[in-house]
C-alpha cells in the first residue's frame, strides 16, 4: 500500500492515501489512467475535476469518511485558487508515483 503522505488542508493537517482501488476509481473519474493523470498534472495540463478528484479520493484513502472528504472539498477547494489546490494534488500524485520522500518515510529515524 503506498505510504500516507500528509498535509495542511483547509482546517487542519490530514493523511492523503491513494490506495490501489482507489487509484481504479480515480482513474474511472478522471477518465484517465493513472500514469496519463499524472502526465496531465504534472504538465500543468489538467481539469480541475483531476485536482478535485485526487485530494478527495486521498483523503478517503487517508481515513476520512467520504462525506466528511466531500465537505471539505465542497468547503476548501472548489472555489479555492488552483494555486492551493494544485501542490496537494503534485504531492499526493508524486507520492503514488516515486512513493514518500526520504523524510518522510524514516519519521526522523537516519
Amino acid at each position: 500500500m503506498t505510504a500516507a503522505h500528509t498535509a495542511f488542508f483547509g482546517d487542519a493537517e490530514y493523511p492523503f492515501r491513494l490506495t490501489p482501488a482507489l487509484v481504479i476509481e480515480l482513474e474511472h473519474k478522471t477518465g484517465a489512467g493513472i500514469g496519463a493523470l499524472c502526465i496531465r498534472i504534472f504538465n500543468r495540463q489538467f481539469a480541475q475535476a483531476d485536482i478535485l478528484e485526487t485530494i478527495r479520493l486521498s483523503l478517503i484513502g487517508g481515513g476520512l469518511k467520504p462525506e466528511r472528504a466531500a465537505t471539505l472539498i465542497a468547503s476548501y477547494a472548489v472555489d479555492r485558487p488552483l494555486s492551493e489546490t494544485y501542490p496537494v494534488a503534485v504531492a499526493i500524485l508524486e507520492n503514488v508515483w516515486f512513493g514518500q520522500p526520504k523524510h518522510e518515510a524514516t519519521d526522523g529515524q537516519d
